[in-house]
């Protein structure tokens, strides 16, 4: 069985007849996105990523943290966790997206409604921060061979105009550091699936 049919075969064992959440945790680079958007192919679902709660830059750099941009505390969690509980309210929900060409969150970009009845949520920290996986249905954790990740992600840095040298920094320094706090939840997970 592959990872997006125990994926499926999890989300198709909730109980029907109201929304689901599902939410995909993991390191930067994991896969998580990838997961998620075959996932919702295989089940009808809606991808609602965690990314348009990041904090916008001037916020960050007014707090200090713009080099330590992806960390838990460069997020909105309190507007995350309130998207999360009206999503339950099965009412018409607009959440923002994330425009990574300018590192900002785009609000409203995404609009969930009634009829959307399974959501995948994927983010770093949804196993992280205490109060999110409660509300959601299910969890999944994705892990993926390190060098690959790394790979991914300088790549992806350098696609969104970092220098290699600039890339590579990053990856090892903020991203590596992110990456070893958000395993830290993986035991959290209803389900750990390894991608390739």
């Amino acid at each position: 069985m592959t990872a997006l049919d125990r994926a499926a075969a999890l989300v198709r064992s909730l109980p029907a007849g109201r929304r689901i959440l599902i939410g995909i945790a993991g390191a930067p680079g994991a896969g998580k996105s990838t997961l998620a958007g075959r996932l919702a192919a295989e089940t009808a679902g809606t991808v609602l990523p965690m990314d348009g709660f990041h904090l916008p830059q001037a916020t960050l750099v007014e707090l200090g943290r713009r080099d330590r941009m992806g960390a838990p505390d460069t997020f909105d969690v309190a507007g995350f966790v309130a998207l999360l509980h009206a999503l339950r309210t099965g009412d018409p929900v607009d959440a923002p997206g994330f425009d990574r060409t300018v590192e900002e969150p785009v609000p409203g970009a995404i609009r969930i409604e009634p009829a959307q009845r399974i959501l995948i949520i994927e983010g770093n920290y949804l196993l992280h921060w205490p109060q999110v996986a409660p509300l959601l249905d299910a969890t999944i954790f994705v892990h993926v061979d390190e060098a690959m990740r790394h790979e991914r992600l300088i790549a992806r840095h350098i696609a969104f105009g970092k220098t290699p040298e600039e890339a590579r920094a990053w990856v090892l320094g903020p991203d590596q550091r992110n990456a070893e706090l958000i395993a830290s939840g993986a035991a959290r997970a209803d389900l750990a699936l390894e991608l390739d």
